[in-house]
């Protein structure tokens, strides 16, 4: 599975987050311990905010880890708000139009877990992006899928609801299609000016998902996976719920995409 981080609060290095703790995202992108999958080379990308309301985006193919333009703009970069993500495929190319997060506007997006069954209604997903949003349809992943839909959604007005809905709808085409685990997911959106996330599963199998503020940092991250060892005080998000994140402050509401999908 994919590992990402996100971080809000005080401007730091892009790398205090993605490379330096010692088990940052690049150390688990070869070396994670809460995922199936130990290995995660699918590529990876960064979003970050800076003095402009849309996101700067970087994504490519290589393995985190071997990519020296990677090592040079996180060490160069600082933000008080990003998003960065390692992907390991559930089935779609490597590809960099497949990499997260994916961007529109001001809104940055992430996913780790999967849709059950996604390359059977993969058409169906794909007639639910209304025409104005098609043509930022740039990959074939299920995560760029749900982010359009959630857009269409209303994720400008009410993100959780939103997300809500997509998701709702995803599961549906995916009951339909007998698979078995209809959607788990972690996932990470900011508008640029908060950070939220989400971390559910229609089976009770969810992805991992942790927060933590540091002091030191003056910043909240909020990861796949603990970035140091052997530090006790991460709160793990639970299950079916929603994050809003703005610096210290976190609000951790429901989120219940199933009993939409039942009500459809």
């Amino acid at each position: 599975m994919c590992r990402w981080a996100a971080y809000i609060g005080a401007p730091i290095f892009l790398d205090e987050i993605v490379s330096r703790p010692g088990h940052s995202l690049i150390h688990q992108s070869h070396c994670a311990t809460q995922c199936h999958t130990a290995i995660n080379a699918d590529g990876f990308g960064i979003a970050w905010y800076g003095e402009r309301a849309e996101p700067g985006l970087y994504r490519d193919v290589l393995p985190a880890w071997s990519d020296p333009n990677l090592k040079s703009l996180t060490a160069q970069v600082r933000s008080g708000l990003f998003l960065a993500h390692v992907r390991a495929s559930t089935g779609t190319a490597t590809s960099r139009n497949n990499c997260h997060p994916f961007t529109h506007g001001p809104w940055s997006f992430m996913h780790n877990g999967q849709i059950g069954g996604f390359e059977m209604f993969r058409r169906d997903a794909d007639m639910m992006i209304p025409e104005e949003l098609y043509p930022h349809r740039k990959g074939a992943t299920d995560s760029e899928a749900i982010f359009l839909v959630a857009l269409a959604e209303g994720l400008d007005g009410d993100p959780r609801g939103a997300l809500e809905r997509a998701s709702a709808r995803f599961i549906a085409l995916s009951k339909a299609k007998g698979v078995g685990a209809y959607l788990r997911m972690t996932a990470a959106l900011s508008d640029g000016k908060r950070l939220y996330a989400v971390r559910y599963a229609s089976d009770g199998n969810a992805p991992s998902l942790y927060y933590r503020w540091s002091e030191t940092r003056g910043g909240m991250a909020v990861v796949s996976e603990p970035l140091e060892d052997g530090e006790g005080d991460w709160t793990e998000v639970p299950e079916y719920s929603f994050c809003t994140i703005e610096r210290e402050a976190v609000r951790v509401e429901d989120f219940m995409p199933c009993k939409l999908a039942l009500a459809a």
